[in-house]
């Protein structure tokens, strides 16, 4: 595999504002419905998006947040998630975030993460995870939204990503299987509060 950089997708977003139909593709919808199920109706408090590309996922995510930081780490994808949370300012902002990286805020109520963890490195995806659990409130939800087959561009294989994922946290973690088909799955994960040392 030869992983995509962050210059690939900049351009990418750069040359077409929709490089994988994700606003119009029928699958990219399902799979946005799956994500809104796991998140569940809402109102939200403070939801925090990674990697939200050109806002389509975002534009879905904001109405059910009281407030929503949708991360982006390119230039041109960042303006994109902008223009898609324009009708949802102030409450909703693309804010350019790389991961790891320090997060808008210390503490959030739910994360989506969506299409993003088999383009990090192993190193990236720890260091992510581990900033996750940290912002993420006991009791909150993480949404997690990725590929089960692989794409030429992955800087690591999808199959178990997820799972990785959540066990690279050092965390303990009720989670739900929300949508799964052949190409892709949904899991809804709750952080445990941690245990009182005896």
């Amino acid at each position: 595999m030869r992983p995509i950089t962050l210059d690939g997708f900049d351009a990418k977003f750069a040359a077409n504002a929709d490089p994988w139909s994700t606003f119009t593709n029928h699958d990219e919808a399902v799979k946005r419905r799956a994500i809104l199920h796991a998140l569940g109706p809402g109102p939200i408090g403070r939801v925090l998006e990674l990697a939200a590309g050109n806002g389509s996922n975002s534009a879905a995510i904001a109405p059910r947040a009281r407030r929503l930081d949708a991360t982006e780490a390119t230039e041109s994808g960042t303006a994109l998630a902008a223009d898609a949370l324009a009708d949802a300012a102030p409450r909703a902002r693309a804010v350019r975030l790389a991961v790891p990286g320090s997060f808008p805020r210390p503490r959030y109520d739910a994360v989506v993460v969506a299409e993003l963890l088999y383009y990090l490195t192993p190193l990236q995806m720890r260091r992510t995870a581990h900033d996750v659990a940290a912002a993420l409130r006991p009791g909150g939800t993480l949404v997690l939204a990725h590929h089960r087959i692989d794409f030429p561009d992955f800087a690591q294989k999808a199959a178990g990503i997820q799972t990785r994922f959540l066990v690279a946290t050092g965390r303990e973690w009720r989670v739900q299987a929300v949508r799964r088909t052949g190409h892709w799955i949904v899991l809804s994960a709750t952080l445990t509060p941690k245990r009182a040392a005896r």
